[in-house]
Order: C-alpha cells, then sequence, then structure tokens
C-alpha cells in the first residue's frame, strides 16, 4: 500500500488514476508523496518516510529543491501540462493591450442606456480603437512548452515572431514553425520587437533579468507580458518606463501594490493555468509520474534529480540510490552487492549537477542489512527497495 498526502485541492481527475493500492492520508507523516500546487513548503520539516514531491504545476519555487535533493527526496513538475492555458492567456494579454478593449467596455458601463447610446458609442470609439498585431515583431524569451504555443500561434495568427532560448530541447525545436526566427542575441529582442514576453523559470540568474538597461533597449511603445513569474522583472525600473510612455503596456498575471498602482497595467489575478482543464492535465502528469517512481523507481520530469528510466522491474529485485554525484560511488556499490552475494542484472546511474541518481536490478532478493550497508556509503542520501 502507498500513501499520499495532498497539500493543496488537486484535481479529482487526476487523483483518480491512483488504483486501489493507493490511498489517501490527511496525515503528512504517513505519506509515501506529497502532491502541491502553491503551498510554501520552505519552511516545512518533512517526515523521513517522504520519498517524493509532485508540483502539479510548472514553477516549483515554493519548494527547497536542494534540500530535498540532500534528504534524497525527487521533486517532479509537470511541464507543458497548464502550457495551452497559459498560451490563451498571453494571446489574450496581447490583445487587450492593442485594442483598449477594457477601456471601452468601462466607458459604457457608466453611460446611461439611453436611446442616444449608439451615436455616443460611434463618437468615442477612435480613442479605444488601437492597431492589430497581424504584422507587428513578437519576440519570445524562453522556448520551453509555453513559448513554443505561444510562437507557433502568434504566427498563425500574422505576427512576425523572433524567439531566444540558448537550451532549446529537441523536443521544443521539432514543434517550433518553422517560420520563427530563432536568434541567438537576446538584444535583438529588446531593439526590434513591438511586443515582448517572457517564459524562463525563476532562478538566481534570471531575478530581475528585464531591468533598466534592457528596458532602454526597447522600442517606445512596447508592450511587456509577463506570465511566467514576477521577479524576472524590476518592476521598479518597469513602473519609471510606464509612467514616462517607453513601455506603452504592462501585462501581468501577478498583482502587487507596485503593477496595481502603476497606469498602464493590465493585472490578471493569477489565471494564467487556473482553467479547469489545465489543473486536471497537471493533476493526472503529477499522478503518473509519482506512481511511476514509487513502483518502478523511474524518474520523469524531476527538478533537482535526473530523469531516469529503465521500465518496470522484470527481475527479482531493484534498489534506487539517491547519491552525491562524485567518483567511486558505483564501485562502492556494486562491491557491496558482490560481497552480499546479490547479482546485479542491469545498471543505469545518471546525474544532474551536484546530484546523481541510480538503479540495479539484481537477479536474487536484497537482505535489509545490505540496504543499510549502502545507505551507510558517504555520500549516499536515500536507498529505497523499489521490489
Amino acid at each position: 500500500m502507498y500513501r499520499y498526502h495532498c497539500l493543496n485541492p488537486i484535481s479529482g481527475v487526476g487523483l483518480e488514476h491512483f488504483p486501489a493500492k493507493y490511498e489517501s492520508t490527511d496525515n503528512i507523516s504517513d505519506a509515501d508523496a506529497v502532491l502541491v500546487r502553491s503551498a510554501n513548503m520552505h519552511e516545512m520539516d518533512l517526515p523521513k518516510n517522504v520519498v517524493a514531491i509532485a508540483r502539479a504545476g510548472a514553477g516549483v519555487n515554493n519548494i527547497p529543491l536542494e534540500e530535498c535533493a540532500k534528504d534524497g527526496v525527487v521533486v517532479f513538475n509537470t511541464p507543458g501540462a497548464n502550457a495551452n492555458g497559459v498560451k490563451e492567456m498571453v494571446i489574450a494579454g496581447m490583445l487587450l493591450a492593442s485594442r483598449d478593449i477594457v477601456g471601452g467596455i468601462e466607458w459604457l458601463e457608466h453611460q446611461d442606456a439611453t436611446e442616444d447610446i449608439g451615436k455616443l458609442a460611434e463618437k468615442k470609439k477612435k480613442q479605444f480603437a488601437g492597431c492589430e498585431i497581424s504584422g507587428r515583431k513578437l519576440g519570445i524569451i524562453g522556448l520551453g512548452a509555453i513559448g513554443v504555443k505561444v510562437a507557433n500561434a502568434a504566427v498563425h495568427l500574422g505576427m512576425e515572431v523572433y524567439g531566444y532560448d540558448p537550451f532549446i530541447s529537441v523536443d521544443a525545436a521539432w514543434n517550433l514553425s518553422r517560420s520563427i526566427h530563432h536568434i541567438n542575441d537576446l538584444n535583438v529582442i529588446y531593439k526590434e520587437c513591438d511586443y515582448i514576453t517572457i517564459h524562463v523559470p525563476l532562478i538566481e540568474s534570471t531575478r530581475k533579468m528585464i531591468g533598466a538597461d534592457e528596458i532602454a533597449q526597447m522600442k517606445e511603445g512596447v508592450v511587456l507580458l509577463n506570465f511566467a513569474r514576477d521577479l524576472l522583472v524590476d518592476e521598479e525600473a518597469l513602473a519609471e518606463a510606464l509612467k514616462e510612455g517607453k513601455v506603452k503596456k504592462y501585462v501581468t498575471d501577478f498583482a502587487n501594490p507596485l503593477v496595481t498602482s502603476t497606469p498602464n497595467t493590465l493585472v490578471t489575478p493569477h489565471l494564467g493555468a487556473s482553467t479547469e482543464e489545465s489543473e486536471d492535465n497537471c493533476a493526472v502528469m503529477a499522478v503518473k509520474q509519482l506512481m511511476d517512481f514509487l513502483e518502478n523507481g523511474n524518474i520523469k520530469n524531476s527538478v533537482n534529480y535526473p530523469d531516469c528510466d529503465t521500465g518496470a522491474c522484470v527481475d527479482v529485485g531493484r534498489v534506487a540510490i539517491n547519491h552525491k554525484n562524485i567518483p567511486n560511488m558505483i564501485s562502492q556499490f556494486t562491491r557491496v552487492l558482490g560481497d552480499a552475494g546479490v547479482n546485479i542484472s542491469n545498471m543505469t546511474n545518471k546525474s544532474k549537477g551536484d546530484f546523481a541518481y541510480t538503479l540495479l536490478d539484481v537477479s536474487t532478493p536484497i537482505p535489509r542489512e545490505v540496504a543499510k550497508e549502502l545507505k551507510n556509503i558517504h555520500g549516499v542520501y536515500r536507498v529505497r527497495i523499489v521490489k
């Protein structure tokens, strides 16, 4: 029996994928795995029995990744599961920023519904008219699952699209329209594009990556969209640019006192991935990844450990080892197992930065004392007998 704990409400469409051998528990101390959305886990003390955390979404800044890795806790996210929902918000944001649709609606709401309202609307419509996005240049910073979808949709809307991502994946490259200009110099986007949308994770190197210097390079009247993370933009510098008219509109999904009080901002209440479909897709992906890890030891879409997949175990047993990415680890594992008379039939070792993960299939059962001896090796964080 496996037990899981939900720190936030998780879509039932996803939870229904758990078979009968999985049980929900209200007590995290009884859980093997945790599902989370936005709950802040930085101050939490995870019980030792928790081996995995699945974030039903892409962002993981609410989870202490390195601390979890050192405890041998694999953290998953669900990249791409909510991409379509965010893509639609970005497209809507561009349209709202281009034509003052919101202003027009609000103006009409404050008018008396007289017989002359139609004629009055005809007289006033020019002040809300704006421009079309077709033929304009869109710059996309980050060509992950969301960025690619935004790029392809913008091409179909007649925009000239520039994409920047020095770490673009093979899958993303294959899915990207041939019409998109894949550029290597981010400054080209700042200087050339009428609309700029950012789709990168928030890490130390991307914090406030769009600041005063970057804004200074941008075209007069540029529209900036941020549906990724608010701290990617230096909003104090942006507020000045908005007041001066350098930036025409700032469209963001992250409300705070500064942006909500700054003119020429369009702020939505974190709606990007809040569609029913996105929440369902994220939950389904999170659940399937947890099941494959708990039952087979396989890792897919982890943010603190490498991907590692050896399929279902067809041998007598399988052991999973979370450890430091340092020399001589594999030889120590094989020595311990060899000394115990345990034959290794298959082995996979993968690394990601300072952390590594090893799966060992064995043709003889692994005694508990052998697992304990593996755990005592310097640099080993966790040993789990999967089967």
